[in-house]
């Protein structure tokens, strides 16, 4: 498996990678489907050289990508990003996640990056307990501001410096 930066032929396979994880109500707060279309401004806004989009490939197949964003569109919060990783379906709990959050973690100083912000829905222990392992801290704690078929969800808002 090698990681690399994604490119914009990657996005449909990105798109069906983060599609995979809606039903599950444990990663993301969309609730349908998103669209290859509504997500080439988002993935045009990211910038190897300081947000990359990374994806972990094996023989070809992406079996997963990882994102750094802004976490504000302000300039002082320019060192501080948001960091989201999806897996596909087929290939969760084979330690992907780890060399993907890893690949963050290392390559965040070399991006100006100095702040990692993890927000994580409070029943996804897989992620939570992933984000520990590498030493993120519980920086926040938003109660109910989530809404998945009728059941409040709490977010976590996890964080580490990296210097």
């Amino acid at each position: 498996m090698h990681i690399r930066i994604a490119t914009e032929r990657d996005l449909p396979t990105i798109v069906d990678i983060y599609n995979s994880t809606i039903p599950s109500r444990m990663v993301t707060a969309d609730t349908t489907p998103v669209t290859v279309e509504s997500r080439l401004t988002w993935f045009r806004e990211h910038d190897p050289n300081h947000l990359p989009i990374w994806v972990a490939e094996e023989n070809g197949i992406i079996l997963g990508w990882l994102s750094f964003s802004s976490f504000k569109d302000r300039p002082a919060y320019n060192s501080t990003a948001e960091v989201s990783i999806y897996i596909a379906e087929q290939y969760r709990g084979r330690g992907i996640g780890k060399k993907l959050l890893s690949k963050a973690i290392q390559e965040a100083p070399k991006l100006g990056i100095t702040t990692i912000l993890g927000f994580i829905f409070g029943h996804n222990e897989p992620s939570l307990c992933l984000f520990m392992k590498y030493n993120f801290e519980r920086w926040g704690f938003l109660p109910k501001v989530a809404v998945l078929d009728g059941i409040e969800r709490d977010l976590v808002i996890l964080g580490l410096r990296v210097l």
